[in-house]
């Protein structure tokens, strides 16, 4: 089996606050896509956003963005 390389993981209460932050992350051009939640973590919709670690500035920059609501930011 493979290992997978660590991930920035964000979790969301709703579906639609998973699809907002698709969205806005598209309009940025910032890195990443939405995946189902892992196992290992739990989450109130269970839809995620995944992004390489090296990604985690620029996650933590869209966090802060008027609209965005997240629920946790995970290293998974």
């Amino acid at each position: 089996m493979r290992d997978r390389a660590k991930q920035i993981v964000i979790t969301f209460h709703t579906t639609a606050d998973a699809m907002a932050f698709e969205s806005a992350c598209k309009q940025k051009g910032t890195a990443g896509r939405l995946i189902p939640v892992p196992r290992s973590i739990s989450a109130g919709c269970g839809i995620a956003w995944a992004a390489p670690l090296e990604a985690r500035a620029a996650m933590e920059e869209m966090l802060l963005q008027p609209g965005i609501y997240y629920q946790e930011l995970h290293e998974a």
